[in-house]
C-alpha cells in the first residue's frame, strides 16, 4: 500500500512516545524510592534517614536506566 505522507507524523509521534516513556520511568524510580524510604522511616523511627537514602537510590536507578536506554538506542 502506498504511503500517504504520514511518515513525518508517525516519526514525531514515536519520538514523543519514547520521551514520555522515559519520563514516566524516571518518575517511577524516584517515587518508588521515596515511598519505600517513608515506609521504612515509619516502621523504624529513624525519621529522615531511610527517606534520604532510598530517594538517592531511586535517583541513581533513574540515571542508570536513562544511560541504559541511551545505550540501547531507545
Amino acid at each position: 500500500m502506498k504511503d500517504s505522507g504520514n511518515k513525518p507524523f508517525r516519526d514525531a509521534a514515536r519520538a514523543l512516545a519514547g520521551m514520555a516513556q522515559i519520563g514516566i520511568r524516571i518518575a517511577a524510580c524516584i517515587l518508588i524510592g521515596v515511598f519505600l524510604g517513608r515506609y521504612l522511616d515509619r516502621i523504624s523511627g529513624a525519621s529522615p534517614w531511610f527517606l534520604l537514602v532510598c530517594a538517592l537510590l531511586g535517583v541513581g536507578a533513574a540515571i542508570k536506566m536513562l544511560f541504559d536506554s541511551a545505550k540501547k538506542g531507545r
